[in-house]
């Protein structure tokens, strides 16, 4: 459970780094998938959870 906390608690810090180092380009990432289909940002998400788990279980071993 601890490995969970710590891994959301990176996610926020990474994410509060890219707003720190570049609003501008996450604003216009945010307003491009306010355009976007549920569907397709489903299907991304998606693929890049699996993606992420892959690389986990990699690193992991």
């Amino acid at each position: 459970m601890k490995e969970l906390w710590s891994a959301l608690c990176l996610v926020a810090v990474l994410e509060g780094l890219l707003l720190f180092v570049a609003p501008r380009a996450w604003k216009s990432a945010v307003a491009q998938m306010l355009g976007t289909p549920d569907g397709r940002l489903r299907t991304i998400g998606g693929v890049v959870a699996a993606g992420g788990l892959l690389a986990l279980m990699l690193v992991r071993g």
